[in-house]
């Protein structure tokens, strides 16, 4: 099952170090039951960009709870066991949680399939999205807006021999 981790350039520079992913259990994106309801979709590629849509908007919220970090949306993926990969069945029907999953087990770097990174055109669309995020969780049409607009740019597709180009 391809699964898609959201993080920040610091949370990648911090994988790429230690050689680890993320340590189990840990949240992901997936395509699940309920993203496939929500999407009302069969087209497997359509839905794993819906997947990855959710990861990056979970990689925001890591970017607005975290001041210091470049102002970059970062989803990594990564491909595991079926069974590793699990939806909470107490929020399947939380619009919040749509294509979320559990991972259980410890996933290394080295497993990743890609990287996905913003451009750097996209900052200043991504630092107003970070920003305005609290208000557009609070309803602020304007601030949802704000954040509409860092989803307007498409993530950058990367192969992980080129993560450290990404981290210099």
């Amino acid at each position: 099952m391809r699964v898609y981790v959201p993080l920040t350039l610091p949370g990648l520079a911090e994988a790429y170090r230690t050689g680890r992913l993320a340590d189990g259990p840990f949240v992901a994106y997936a395509v699940t039951p309920a993203l496939r309801e929500w999407y009302v979709s069969d087209d497997i590629e359509e839905l794993e960009y819906a997947a990855l849509s959710r990861a990056a908007l979970a990689s925001l919220r890591l970017l607005a709870a975290d001041a210091g970090a470049p102002r970059r949306r970062v989803v990594v993926a990564v491909d595991v066991s079926d069974g590793a990969a699990r939806p909470d069945p107490d929020r399947g029907l939380d619009p919040a949680a749509l294509g979320e999953v559990r991972v259980a087990g410890a996933v290394r770097l080295a497993e990743a399939a890609a990287v996905h990174v913003d451009a750097a055109d996209a900052e200043a669309d991504v630092t107003a999205a970070a920003d305005a995020l609290p208000a557009a969780d609070g309803g602020d049409d304007d601030a949802q807006f704000a954040v509409d607009g860092a989803e307007d740019h498409e993530l950058l597709w990367y192969a992980t021999q080129e993560i450290p180009n990404l981290l210099g």
